[in-house]
């Protein structure tokens, strides 16, 4: 299995999931420290992603201190991150997840401040506890933006490209824009194959986009 599809599989439900955890924490907490919280959870997403990628890549070296706290669990001087496809793998998850996390925090955090008071206190009425009024209240309510969301990462994978550059895992994992960037480089400078990956990426994107514009589109036209 190739790594943009473990990226992708593996990546857009722990990016939904950890957004909405997060949107519903902020939402709760006490409202003067809503705004130094939201601050810092946005902080990921504000940073260039190459600057994120080499911070975490270097974090994760030897030297690291993420490193050096994972040779001293494993009691393994020599375990490198960067020598394991594996690891390596997890530890790109980890970033797109921890990258990408906020952009979803956002959507879900404004969706939440939209949600009909009406229902939430027709729900406490009826004895609706926290779990059930995320349920069947929350969730339901937030689904177009979980659409949303899925989606715009869905499209964010057919690009990765910055975190393999960052953490130089070029002979552990790859992408389309990785591809498009060897072809283009190097001695060979492979332009036609670098040109059809280039337009298998916009017929990705496209194929992604279409349904969401064919409800769109239906949705417009019974509202007018």
């Amino acid at each position: 299995m190739s790594f943009t599809m473990v990226f992708t599989f593996v990546v857009t439900p722990l990016v939904i999931v950890m957004g909405l955890l997060i949107a519903l924490s902020v939402n709760a907490i006490y409202e003067r420290l809503k705004g130094i919280v939201i601050f810092f959870s946005l902080l990921p997403f504000v940073i260039t992603p190459l600057i994120g990628a080499l911070v975490l890549f270097w974090m994760i070296d030897s030297r690291g201190i993420l490193g050096n706290l994972l040779q001293f669990m494993a009691g393994d001087p020599n375990l490198s991150l960067k020598a394991s496809t594996g690891l390596m793998w997890m530890s790109l998850i980890v970033y797109g997840v921890w990258h990408a996390a906020p952009f979803a925090f956002v959507i879900f955090y404004a969706g939440l401040q939209t949600i009909p008071q009406d229902q939430m206190e027709a729900a406490q009425i009826d004895g609706a506890n926290r779990l059930q009024r995320l349920r069947y209240v929350i969730i339901p309510y937030l689904m177009p933006l979980v659409t949303f969301v899925a989606l715009i990462q869905l499209m964010d994978n057919f690009r990765v490209f910055e975190p393999i550059v960052g953490f130089n895992a070029g002979a552990h994992a790859t992408s389309l824009s990785w591809a498009i960037f060897n072809d283009l480089g190097g001695e060979t400078r492979q332009l036609s194959s670098a040109a059809a990956t280039s337009v298998m990426t916009i017929i990705g994107v496209a194929i992604l986009l279409t349904p969401v514009l064919i409800r769109t589109w239906r949705d417009f036209k019974v509202k007018t």
